[in-house]
Parts: C-alpha cells; sequence; structure tokens
C-alpha cells in the first residue's frame, strides 16, 4: 500500500494531460503553416532530416519525467518498520466549570463564559501541547472525569466539544470536590510534573476548595486557576433553539440571578496549590501564559510504545525522472547523415 505525506501536490499531475495537448496542438500548428508555403514534394525535401519519432519519444519521456517529479513532491511511502517512542512532557488536568453561571455573557456579548473557555482550551491543545499528557474533568456541583489522562489530542478534543451545563444534573458550584476528582486522576506516584488548571467564575457554593488544593499540593500537584467574568456581576441570558435572547435567569423569588467572578477565592486556591491565579483579558492568552511557565519544568519520561513507520520512497521517482529527463533532452531533432 502506498501514501503520501502531501496528497495535495498530485494536484500537479493534471498539468501533464494539458501540455501533451497543448504540444500536439503547436506541432499542427506549425505543420499547418509551414504547408501554406511549401509544395508537398518541396516540404518533404527540407523536411527529410527532421527525426519525427526522436521528438515524439523526448516530448513523452520528458512529461514522464515531470510526472514522476510530481510524485517525489508527495512524498510516496510504502513499507514500514516499528520503532519504540518515548515520551518527555508534563501531566495537565484542566477542570472546567459546567455550572449555569458559565452560561453569562460578560459585557452582555456572546460568546458565554464555558464557550470561551472551550475555545481557549482547544487552542492549547492545538499550539501548545507536543508530548505531555492532558485531562479534562468536569465539574458543577458535583465532578466527574470527562476524559483521562491521553495524548491522543483529538480525543481529548472531541471530549471537551460536548462539555456543556447539561452534563452534571447536581447543580451549584463546588470547586473542592473538582480538585479532589482531578488528584485521583493523577495515578503516577511522583510528586513531580503534575499540574492542575481550574476555570471557573468562582462562585464557590459547597465544600472547602482551599483545604482541597492544601491537600493536592502534598501530592506534588501545582494548581493554577484562571477566573472568567465580572467581579461586577452579570444576568445569566435564557436563548431560544435559534439562540434568539428570551429572557434572564431568575431565583425562586422571581429575581434575575447575578453571576459574580469571586478573585478572593481563586487568589487562595492557588496559593494553597502553589500556583497563580490569573484573570481571563479579552485576548485570552491566560492558558499560554500557563503553559509557557511550566514548560520549564523538569519533564518527566513515560513508558516508551511502539509505533509503525512507513518507509520515505521519494527518491525512486525523483532518480528515475531525473534519468528520464537527461535522456529526452539529448535525443536529436534531426537525424543524423549527410
Amino acid at each position: 500500500m502506498i501514501i503520501f505525506s502531501d496528497k495535495v501536490y498530485l494536484y500537479g499531475l493534471l498539468i501533464i494531460p494539458i501540455l501533451w495537448f497543448y504540444f500536439k496542438f503547436r506541432n499542427a500548428r506549425e505543420s499547418k503553416r509551414i504547408s501554406e508555403f511549401a509544395s508537398p514534394n518541396l516540404l518533404q525535401k527540407l523536411t527529410a532530416n527532421v527525426n519525427v519519432i526522436g521528438r515524439k519519444v523526448r516530448m513523452i519521456l520528458i512529461l514522464s519525467a515531470l510526472a514522476l517529479f510530481v510524485l517525489a513532491l508527495a512524498g510516496p511511502k510504502y513499507g514500514t518498520h516499528t520503532i519504540m517512542v518515548k515520551r518527555k512532557g508534563v501531566d495537565i488536568i484542566i477542570a472546567v466549570d459546567t455550572s449555569n453561571s458559565m452560561l453569562a455573557e460578560d459585557n452582555n456579548r456572546p460568546p458565554n463564559r464555558l464557550t470561551r473557555a472551550k475555545y481557549e482550551i482547544a487552542s492549547l491543545i492545538d499550539e501548545k501541547l507536543k508530548g505531555d499528557r492532558i485531562g479534562i474533568v468536569a465539574f458543577a456541583g458535583d465532578a466527574f472525569i470527562q476524559c483521562p489522562l491521553t495524548v491522543d489530542y483529538s480525543a481529548a478534543k472531541m471530549f471537551l466539544d460536548i462539555l456543556s451545563t447539561n452534563l452534571i444534573p447536581v447543580q451549584g458550584t463546588n470547586i473542592g470536590k473538582a480538585i479532589e476528582v482531578a488528584s485521583k486522576a493523577f495515578k503516577e506516584k511522583e510528586k513531580q510534573q503534575k499540574v492542575l488548571i481550574i476555570i471557573t467564575d468562582g462562585e464557590n457554593f459547597e465544600g472547602d476548595p482551599v483545604s482541597a488544593a492544601k491537600e493536592a499540593a502534598k501530592k506534588g500537584i501545582i494548581i493554577y486557576t484562571i477566573g472568567i467574568g465580572n467581579p461586577a456581576g452579570e444576568p445569566i441570558p435564557m436563548r431560544d433553539a435559534n439562540g434568539n435572547l428570551i429572557g434572564y435567569k431568575k431565583d425562586s423569588k422571581g429575581n434575575v440571578v447575578v453571576s459574580r467572578l469571586d478573585e478572593n477565592t481563586l487568589q487562595s486556591i492557588a496559593e494553597a496549590g502553589n500556583g497563580k491565579y490569573f484573570h481571563t483579558s479579552p485576548g485570552g492568552k491566560e492558558l499560554d501564559k500557563i503553559y509557557d511557565e511550566i514548560s520549564g519544568m523538569e519533564k518527566k519520561e513515560f513508558k516508551g510504545r511502539l509505533m509503525t513507520v512507513y518507509e520515505e520512497r521519494f527518491q525512486v521517482p525523483l532518480i528515475i525522472g531525473m534519468i528520464l529527463f537527461a535522456f529526452g533532452i539529448f535525443i536529436p531533432e534531426r537525424k543524423r547523415g549527410k
């Protein structure tokens, strides 16, 4: 089975038949023009030493060489061998608040807090992670592991996409529970290279998150917190299936619920977890800043695994193409003789 590294180059093969018809058309037009100025007998004498077959062979060889050059650019691979791949990196778990307050739209502009958080996590996975394992914990009034630690970034993004405020039936915000669940997700016994990032609006209603952060720190887990939202408070919009605003969430007394960012709690959690607190900015690069900071940590080497690797074979069409091209340009256009 042959595969290609850059299949887009294969579209270059379309130019080969175009060039073939162009040369055929040009030769036919030249023959017609010449026939207009000479009789058939004179034309036969004048073109007696023209190497007609040689010209056709030359064109075929040069066009074949161009086709082989295109194939070489596409990077053909066939034949495989196995190699042992060892990975170095950091274990990162991101705990994402999925409570209803994350539906608030700061400054009355979409997207909501949860959508913004998901976008930033996806950017981190795509642009920063190289060999690091990532896991996702969803939490509200309860918490569970949405995605276990993995280097399969495509799978991690799939689990990230389905995060919503409907995942956890128990509403509220229990950051302490999220820390406990995340701590259990770190299965390795080492007390290094383990990072927990909590993204929330910080309105903790249950448990003692600071005590949970201190316990996690004893296990070598560094905790960073990212506060997403407005300390002044924002209402929680309610939208229909088409995304149209139909009102704002109200409590049992009919009052509009206002979600406020609790920065003091998040700062205390980060301090207890030997990490730092960040407040989301319009650019939304807090996760990048955290990764740049933890990338300086000593990376541990994880258990290697066997991978099947295809052999590069671009040399074959490249060499054959060069040979055909060389033969083509040296074919004479005229016959040898007197």
